[in-house]
């Protein structure tokens, strides 16, 4: 099996060695897990092996993008290198505009508008590796349970055709694992990876958990992390590299 590795150590850790080449994976947690940072470092990492990346936004500015993870990684002095060289793509969509033509139109149509763009994004540049940030915005989109798991199948079968691993992140309506319940669609993707914060209201940290990984065994452990200035730090005790 081909893997490919995040290159964040303790996740590649619980992982066995990668996530399957190919795979689509759903990143989800509550706000300030860090998942946009995360999928960041995924294609930082990449690019930096000579993948071509593709960061595309559809909830912030790409440049604020850029700009947040340059001040949250402060010790990855590259990260312009790799974007001058075409490495590392940060692409993306107005959320107000996709909402604002969703909301006077026919919101099928404004996904398939969306998910265009970012076969267009992917195609021009020949990306392998792909994070798309976030399908909260979709899920404000279509609020029709039926048509949003069809749109999430259709976006998930586009991006197997196009032969890109793909990360995508999600909000979680509760940050904490405990009574956590996780939407249907969820397990449509290859890959579930959830953030949370677990412990007392006095001493909280956050914790990362592989819920599945189709095509790998993996670490069903419930993992602490950190984020510092080197990227992230997840306190893996299992798997292999």
């Amino acid at each position: 099996m081909n893997r490919v590795k995040t290159g964040i150590a303790g996740l590649d850790a619980m992982l066995y060695g990668g996530i399957p080449e190919g795979n689509q994976v759903i990143l989800a947690g509550g706000p300030g897990a860090g998942k946009t940072l995360l999928g960041f470092e995924f294609l930082y990492r990449n690019a930096k092996e000579g993948n071509t990346c593709v960061f595309f936004s559809m909830e912030e500015d790409p440049q604020r993008v850029i700009e947040n993870a340059k001040e949250a990684f402060s010790e990855l002095t590259d990260i312009d290198d790799l974007i001058s060289q075409k490495k590392l793509i940060i692409d993306g969509e107005d959320p107000a505009t996709v909402i604002r033509g969703g909301a006077g139109g026919s919101t099928q149509y404004e996904f398939g508008k969306v998910v265009a763009d970012i076969e267009s994004v992917i195609n021009s540049v020949k990306a392998n590796r792909v994070v798309i940030d976030s399908l909260s915005i979709i899920d404000m989109l279509i609020s029709d349970p039926i048509m949003y798991r069809r749109s999430m199948l259709a976006m998930i079968s586009n991006l197997r055709r196009l032969g890109v691993t793909a990360i995508l992140t999600s909000e979680l309506s509760n940050p904490e694992k405990l009574g956590q319940e996780f939407k249907p669609e969820f397990f449509v993707f290859d890959g579930i990876i959830i953030m949370y914060e677990v412990g007392q209201e006095d001493k909280r940290m956050l914790a990362m958990e592989v819920l599945k990984m189709r095509g790998t065994n993996h670490s069903f452990a419930t993992t602490p992390y950190e984020i510092t200035p080197s990227g992230f730090n997840v306190i893996a005790a299992e798997g292999v590299l």
